[in-house]
């Protein structure tokens, strides 16, 4: 059998071809083909039969339909995008702050930085659902008892006690409404505080020595040198935080989208996810037009 002759480079690119090979295979089985069949679906009237589905092709009917006819979707599309919009900034704020506070020196840092990344180890496990309270319905006490530790009524009482609960109907809604999420905020910022650490412990020796030259005060130096620094990362955690956010499927609109699914309504679901994918695009696309004028990068 002849051999064949290849340099060493050719040889090298022929091992990484094949060694992408079986995830290439897999994302075009399970993952590009769907995603083409899923958008044709948005334009058909799919109607399941016995081993097949029957498509019709309906244009944008499921859209119009989507958009114009149902009741429900544009008023979940409308509460995801107010949920997102006030629940973000609270993320990457609450985020750089124990980020900050982490990446100091003191006596059990470490296991501080290990409970901040808890939540992303087990954030769609069975202890999530014991804590929010979504297991305490199978009538276990233990369940329901452990869930209620984490409810927000205490910060509400706090809040009345030192008079800002109550001074404004629509104040109090707004500190209402994240109050009661409270939890389910913290619990987002895992992924968030790990890419800011990172940011801050990348800051040089160098701007620091310069800054305490200068006598720079701290908070001189948070806005002069470590907001500057850690600024494109607070486009990634922000673009990371938007998608996180969208793509919940707790939220209201991924919820419909699901049960028309299982409804056997492909068509109009498939129509519903890619309107609410578009509409993602595009919020982050106008996140990085505003932030790419604003984030500093060091040459």
């Amino acid at each position: 059998m002849p051999r064949l002759n290849l340099s060493y480079e050719k040889r090298k690119g022929l091992y990484g071809y094949g060694f992408i090979a079986l995830w290439f295979i897999g994302a075009l089985i399970f993952f590009i083909i769907p995603v083409v069949k899923s958008f044709k679906y948005s334009f058909e009237d799919v109607t399941p039969d016995i081993g097949n589905l029957i498509e019709n092709w309906v244009g944008i009917a499921n859209y119009k339909r989507a958009f114009l006819t149902d009741p429900d979707f544009r008023k979940n599309l409308t509460s995801v995008l107010g949920q997102t919009a006030w629940q973000t900034p609270i993320i990457i704020i609450f985020s750089l702050f124990v980020a900050i506070i982490i990446n100091q020196k003191f006596r059990g840092r470490t296991f501080a930085r290990a409970v901040f990344f808890l939540p992303v180890i087990i954030a769609t496990g069975p202890v999530y659902a014991i804590i929010t309270g979504d297991l305490s319905t199978s009538g276990t006490a233990d369940a329901d008892q452990f869930s209620s530790m984490f409810s927000a009524d205490m910060v509400d009482e706090l809040l009345e006690f030192v008079g800002i609960y109550g001074f404004n109907d629509k104040l109090t809604e707004l500190l209402s409404t994240m109050t009661s999420d409270i939890l389910n905020l913290v619990w987002k910022c895992g992924i968030q505080i790990i890419i800011f650490l990172s940011a801050l412990q990348g800051i040089p020796t160098s701007a620091k020595e310069a800054a305490a030259i200068e006598g720079a005060t701290s908070w001189e130096f948070f806005w002069k040198i470590t907001l500057a620094y850690v600024s494109p990362m607070i486009l990634v955690n922000l673009v990371y935080t938007i998608i996180d956010t969208f793509t919940d499927p707790t939220n209201k609109v991924m919820e419909q989208v699901l049960q028309i699914q299982d409804d056997w309504k492909y068509g109009l679901s498939a129509a519903m996810a890619w309107s609410y994918f578009a509409i993602v695009l595009v919020v982050v696309g106008i996140i990085f037009a505003i932030m790419n004028k604003v984030i500093y990068y060091d040459n």
